[in-house]
């Protein structure tokens, strides 16, 4: 398993390249990679949890799919409780501003389970692993659209929940969820149209990260000591916290490596694209995600053989 998603972190690593290699060349500008970054999250995404809901409504599937809606909140929970206590105010990156710090506390809570989590469960465990991972995301966009942006701004609003509860991703996993449990199957011309859009998953998300990436200044972060504590806490502690929480419950192995990977996976674009709308430090919410996004390549392999060790 540990070779399957090696494989598969190589091939999306080469696919990052290429992105880096097209903003370079200016093929596509950070203009450009909003536009493709909203389509993947607004579109792509969707389709994928439609997709992998499209499946025979099984008595396991139905358990392992609770207990995945419980596991992630509980995972949330725990990281929003790690990083409030292990990022204080004073110790924020106060050259980029005073706030930034509530920034570094969302960029450890919230990970980016679409773009990298779904090519990396679809990989080592199928459909069955993407069915599970899609109450990690509703979960996600429920917290991120509520406590995330409370934690950004200072603030929660009912229109903030309402539009987490509106959010395209929680609108495709509720149908999914109708179809799945009304064993309603989409017919297979649509079908395939859907699982067409789906199949653009990793290659789009993959090239974002890339421009991404490109569009950062690597010798400054790599300067930046406070990024490597975010990384670790990130890529490592959370999700070293979390593997013996998964490992006492009597859950199944699919269950609990698919929330791990998700717990694992680097930060968010979210916080990104709330850095913008917000007006918050954008650049170094990116500094973050890039950061996060190259070092995860190396820790998430070392996850899953942990897992394998202590999860089987």
């Amino acid at each position: 398993m540990v070779i399957l998603i090696i494989n598969q972190i190589i091939k999306m690593l080469l696919i990052l390249l290429l992105g880096c290699l097209c903003y370079r060349l200016k093929l596509v500008d950070e203009a450009g990679n909003k536009m493709l970054a909203n389509l993947l999250l607004l579109v792509v995404n969707p389709m994928v949890a439609i997709t992998a809901l499209q499946t025979d409504c099984r008595p396991e599937l139905v358990n392992g799919l609770i207990i995945s809606y419980l596991l992630a909140i509980v995972t949330h929970l725990l990281a929003i409780f790690l990083s409030h206590f292990l990022i204080r105010k004073s110790g924020g990156n106060t050259a980029g501003g005073s706030e930034d710090y509530l920034l570094e506390r969302f960029s450890c809570v919230y990970s980016n389970c679409g773009f990298i989590g779904i090519p990396l469960v679809q990989s080592i465990l199928g459909e069955e692993g993407v069915l599970y991972l899609t109450a990690y995301m509703t979960v996600f966009n429920i917290f991120s659209w509520t406590h995330g942006i409370g934690l950004i701004t200072g603030r929660f609003s009912l229109a903030q929940l309402k539009k987490g509860l509106l959010s395209p991703m929680v609108i495709a996993c509720l149908t999914g969820l109708i179809l799945f449990f009304g064993r309603i199957k989409i017919p297979q011309v649509p079908s395939d149209a859907i699982n067409y859009v789906a199949g653009m998953n990793t290659p789009l998300a993959m090239l974002i990260a890339g421009i991404s990436v490109a569009q950062t200044d690597l010798l400054k972060m790599l300067k930046n000591a406070r990024i490597y504590f975010l990384s670790a806490l990130k890529l490592l502690l959370i999700p070293l916290v979390t593997l013996p929480i998964l490992a006492v419950l009597p859950v199944s192995f699919n269950v609990a490596l698919t929330i791990l990977i998700a717990v694992a996976c680097p930060t968010g674009a979210t916080g990104t694209a709330f850095a913008l709308k917000f007006h918050k430090n954008y650049r170094y919410a990116s500094e973050i995600y890039a950061f996060t996004t190259l070092l995860s390549l190396a820790t998430i392999p070392v996850l899953v053989y942990a897992a394998e060790l202590f999860l089987r």
